[in-house]
């Protein structure tokens, strides 16, 4: 799974559970009430995403998993702005 260890490969695989979680948010903010908290799909992504870290740094794939940082602390940054303290 982990085969290639560069940046780049870090952050394209760091975007697919944000982006699974923004499409599920999407499809049940409007239809289903199941969480009452709107970032809680993008916390279980970030939580996803830091496995994932640490299972490329076992494997010694060093700059992949700081690509996945990358990721993770853009998208927590980005949650916490739009998300929990939208812009009035």
């Amino acid at each position: 799974m982990l085969k290639k260890n560069n940046l780049l490969f870090g952050v394209l695989i760091a975007f697919i559970f944000p982006a699974i979680a923004w499409l599920i948010a999407g499809l049940l903010a409007n239809n289903i009430y199941i969480i009452n908290k709107p970032a809680m799909p993008y916390f279980v992504a970030i939580g996803l995403n830091l496995v994932l870290m640490r299972i490329s740094f076992t494997k010694g794939a060093d700059k992949t998993a700081r690509g996945i940082i990358l990721v993770t602390f853009v998208v927590m940054a980005l949650i916490f702005i739009l998300k929990i303290h939208p812009i009035r």
